[in-house]
């Protein structure tokens, strides 16, 4: 008969948080375990405040119309991804964590779209180089582990955090090229888009402080 292997890293894990002795290599091994979940369950609750706080610096550093376009954008992102939860209706993989909807993950598609914007504007801004590129695939990949917390925490199916990224990049992607093919020249000369734009821009900071207020 084949005997079964025990020790492995996660039974090394539950065994150290349920206070069993663990000694030599397998306590440095569920600590070291421990402390990887730790770190991941707390970067996954600051998911959307990363993403925020990254809106909140770029506002602060540019200062210009800009970054109120894609704080603008944020907004909608969010009633998009709000109307599309709706209609899909689909379930989470684990309804006792979190009853609403589960397609697509507004988690990744804020994050994609706040990455895919941020990148189109590295470009912009550096032209395509060694630098841009690095940043480009630095902040793609650091967009698509945010999104894998949700699913290995079983908020949200693959095929959720997947919709909720092609979503945003789309959605990042075509609010980019709108401002610089069309609103940007329009931003300059008109009142009336300026207008729309900031108080866009201004229910982003509104939207961020509800939710300070209600979680």
């Amino acid at each position: 008969m084949a005997r079964i292997e025990s020790g492995s890293p996660r039974e090394e894990s539950e065994s150290f948080l349920r206070g069993e002795r663990l000694t030599g290599p397998r306590r440095e091994a569920a600590a070291c375990v421990t402390w990887r979940v730790t770190v991941e369950a707390a970067l996954n609750r600051m998911s959307k405040w990363l993403v925020a706080g990254s809106f909140a610096f770029a506002a602060l550093w540019k200062r210009d119309a800009e970054i109120m376009w894609a704080m603008m954008g944020a907004v909608v992102n969010t009633m998009l991804s709000s109307i599309l939860k709706k209609l899909f209706s689909h379930e989470r993989p684990a309804p006792a964590l979190r009853s609403d909807p589960g397609m697509p993950s507004s988690h990744a598609q804020s994050i994609f779209y706040a990455a895919v914007f941020l990148v189109l504007s590295v470009f912009y801004w550096l032209g395509t180089n060694y630098l841009a590129v690095i940043l480009g695939a630095t902040t793609i990949t650091s967009a698509s582990y945010l999104s894998w917390l949700r699913v290995s925490h079983r908020l949200h199916t693959l095929n959720q955090i997947l919709v909720g990224a092609i979503v945003g990049s789309a959605f990042g992607a075509l609010w980019f090229a709108l401002w610089h093919l069309l609103v940007h020249e329009a931003f300059d000369s008109s009142q009336w888009v300026q207008v729309p734009i900031i108080l866009g821009s201004i229910a982003f900071g509104v939207a961020c402080v509800v939710h300070i207020i209600r979680r």
